[in-house]
């Protein structure tokens, strides 16, 4: 379950990054407040999530899942482009993540 409440706060931090880049330096009223909302539930799930989870692990693997999101989201939605090697540190990012997950189930 704390899984699982990981993967949405990680989820929420995107939505609310997303909403952020939307807000046009927060002038817009719904972008914001999908912001502002975004971000304390993001908040709320992670800290549920840490009642069962070690910080360090799971705050690496929020921060991860939100870098990795939100970098899928502004190719996609926002057209932006990654050089090489900005994919190369996120494929980097993806390892540690897979690695974290798979060592904390010992």
């Amino acid at each position: 379950m704390q899984w699982i409440l990981l993967a949405v706060a990680g989820a929420l931090e995107v939505l609310w990054a997303c909403a952020m880049k939307f807000s046009d330096g927060f002038t817009k009223i719904i972008p914001s407040a999908i912001t502002f909302t975004g971000y304390i539930a993001s908040a709320v799930f992670l800290s549920l999530a840490l009642k069962k989870l070690p910080l360090g692990i799971a705050y690496a693997l929020w921060t991860g899942l939100s870098i990795i999101g939100t970098s899928i989201v502004g190719i996609f939605l926002f057209r932006e482009r990654l050089s090489l090697v900005q994919c190369a540190c996120i494929a980097l990012i993806v390892i540690g993540i897979a690695g974290l997950k798979l060592l904390s189930l010992k």
